[in-house]
């Protein structure tokens, strides 16, 4: 799983520079080039060694990667679009040294810092304040203002606590105890999700850009296509699996939408797709890929530290709800194509099942590897490494251009160096934010609001909720979005009875779906671009195709046998019944089954998924009959149309 990248990399991650700020990035062409690379590749090396030899205790490696990040962040983006594209300003010089020296300060000190049990010496604090400066300027350079914005707000509700009104208030905290306690604590920027980016979220990076190096993401797309492209809708059905196939390796919607769309969006288009209909199904598709096992994206990391659980746990209760998402927005492509009578495929458009495998096999084995360690307990960080590892060798067993060769490698180790900067931004400003809540004790607070507002009724706290997260969504990547809205919300759903581990993955569902979510939908947009449609068309025809998406956390908050959570009976009835209400779902939006949709077949078919979010015996019964009965009408209908229409032709030619 990757940080974040420029439009056309395959590297895993949060978010992807979009084309307008592509030009925030430095292109250097002199020794300052190399500059950047030796920090980059210094970065991999680091952490495939203690990813191998074992990690250092927390503080070293927080700090050792975040000097990588931080010096590669001020080095590479100006502090403002205004500035030369080729040269290094000598301020940035100077922050990025100011930045290596604050992480120097905690790798020379830390014994002594410990040993003084939290008292600070004013070097602390002038260092602290200096640290949380640095993080604020870079995490702006890197991702614009609105994370920067809320650990701006953070920070003046920790420092005057006594001015703010009623609950808001409390006893505040001077400059001279907050800042160390932000730069020299595991609460603050050298937090819990910095140490998820120095250790999981790296390396993923990592492996992303060997799978983009080895030409992974074509070979994805050309068996997507091989193995769908002669159904009914085989182009859209082709980008969906690609998105799905990609979305295993990759945690970042818009690198999805840029690398599977360049070539599906125009399949779609040839097709009989419309540009804006083909647009929203890679976006959609695309956005799913933050929640597909094994990778997903940089939250999913962070949940299994919050939640003390292993990643493996992660990724197998986000199985199912991941698998019915697709499932949807395939449901939606074949509808789609049914109503609209397109023609399928020739078999002369599509590459061949066996001629790809052939070609690429050897590309599968790492992800199968990987799944495997992860599957027998090893740690994420093991066997991501071993993944590598076994990438590099398998590669020599197939085509030229799949080889790792040197030249390669040391471009992977690059683009896996520069891919993670800004998820460890975003990261270290989210740090910010959660010590502030941890110092200040609003979380509780927050979770009190939630409960007070939604009257102790859980449709409400998770309508609420739902809310509350889309919008952060909107404004802040995803890894912070879940981040802030899980420690202030996940508490409250969990003194409702709801299980953490569905909390966390509510919080996270919806902080996903705001990447297709107008007016801020980043998918949407990079999709757009390749289908040269109207954005804000796109936009919400992706909200659309995407709708199954925002029914699923609340099926697996209701139904806890989604999250494989229960016996094998339960969980298949449990999978059975949400995805027939998926399909009814899907069916209902497009306005066809076996034949077009009438009015009163809609609104049924639309009651269905609404039956089954609380399932019980009589809502089960009810919607499956539900489904049975329009089904049986189509189908009926459907064959006495195909036997009134020779007759039809017998009666013409006889006149």
């Amino acid at each position: 799983m990757s940080g974040t990248e420029e439009r056309g990399d395959v590297l895993c991650g949060e978010r992807v520079i979009e084309a307008e700020a592509l030009s925030k990035v430095r292109v250097l062409d002199d020794w300052k080039r190399y500059v950047l690379f030796a920090i980059a590749i210094a970065a991999s090396l680091f952490h495939l060694y203690t990813a191998y030899f074992g990690l250092l205790s927390a503080m070293y490696q927080r700090s050792i990667h975040w000097m990588f990040m931080g010096a590669l962040l001020f080095l590479r983006y100006p502090v403002s679009d205004k500035r030369p594209r080729n040269s290094i300003d000598l301020w940035d010089w100077i922050l990025a040294c100011l930045l290596v020296a604050g992480c120097v300060n905690i790798l020379l000190n830390w014994k002594a810092m410990a040993a003084r049990e939290g008292a600070a010496l004013p070097s602390d604090i002038w260092m602290g304040i200096v640290m949380i400066l640095l993080v604020l300027e870079g995490t702006r350079r890197s991702m614009g203002w609105p994370l920067p914005i809320m650990a701006v707000i953070a920070i003046v509700y920790a420092l005057f606590g006594p001015y703010f009104p009623g609950i808001l208030g409390h006893g505040g905290f001077p400059v001279d105890e907050l800042a160390p306690f932000l730069y020299l604590r595991t609460d603050g920027i050298f937090g819990v999700p910095m140490g998820v980016s120095a250790t999981f979220i790296f390396l993923f990076v990592l492996f992303g850009s060997f799978l983009n190096i080895s030409g992974a993401g074509q070979f994805f797309i050309d068996l997507a296509v091989a193995l769908t492209g002669k159904s009914q809708g085989g182009a859209g059905k082709a980008a969906v699996v690609a998105s799905a196939l990609m979305g295993t390796v990759s945690g970042s919607s818009c690198a999805n939408a840029v690398t599977t769309g360049s070539f599906t969006i125009p399949l779609m288009k040839q097709s009989g797709y419309s540009s804006e209909f083909s647009g929203a199904i890679v976006a959609a598709a695309s956005t799913g890929g933050q929640v597909m096992p094994p990778v997903m994206g940089a939250a999913a990391f962070i949940m299994a530290q919050f939640l003390g659980v292993a990643y493996w746990d992660i990724v197998v209760a986000a199985a199912i709800p991941a698998t019915l998402y697709f499932i949807s927005i395939v449901a939606m492509v074949h509808f789609r194509a049914g109503k609209k009578r397109m023609p399928r495929l020739s078999a002369e458009e599509l590459p061949k099942v066996r001629m790809v495998l052939k070609e690429g096999w050897q590309l599968l084995l790492p992800i199968v590897v990987l799944v495997a360690f992860l599957a027998l307990g090893y740690s994420a960080v093991k066997a991501v490494f071993w993944s590598i590892l076994l990438l590099v060798v398998i590669s020599w067993f197939g085509k030229e251009e799949h080889r790792m060769t040197p030249q390669r490698i040391v471009k992977a180790l690059i683009e896996g160096g520069t891919g993670a900067v800004e998820v460890a931004a975003a990261c270290a400003c989210s740090g910010i934010v959660i010590g502030v809540i941890s110092i200040t004790g609003i979380g509780l607070l927050f979770s009190s609001l939630v409960l007070s507002l939604s009257g102790g009724v859980l449709p409400f706290a998770l309508f609420l909720t739902m809310v509350g997260s889309i919008i952060l969504g909107m404004g802040v990547p995803t890894t912070a979005q879940y981040i802030i809205t899980s420690t202030l919300a996940a508490p409250a759903l969990s003194r409702l009875g709801v299980p953490m581990l569905s909390a966390h993955l509510f919080c996270l569902y919806f902080g996903v779906l705001a990447d297709v979510t107008p007016p801020v939908a980043l998918a949407t947009y990079a999709a757009s671009g390749i289908s040269k449609s109207n954005p804000l068309k796109t936009g919400f025809m992706a909200l659309v195709t995407a709708i199954a998406g925002f029914l699923v956390p609340f099926m697996f908050v209701y139904n806890p046998y989604l999250l494989l959570k229960g016996d094998v009976l339960h969980i298949l009835v449990g999978c059975i019944t949400a995805l027939i209400g998926i399909i009814g779902l899907s069916a209902a939006i497009q306005g066809y089954l076996l034949d077009d949709l009438n009015i009163v077949e809609r609104v049924l078919l639309l009651s269905v998924p609404l039956l089954l979010i609380h399932p019980s015996l009589m809502s089960n019964l009810v919607g499956m009959c539900i489904i049975g009965g329009i089904f049986s009408v189509q189908f009926l209908r459907s064959r006495s149309a195909s036997w009134k229409f020779p007759r039809d032709c017998e009666e013409k030619e006889g006149t």
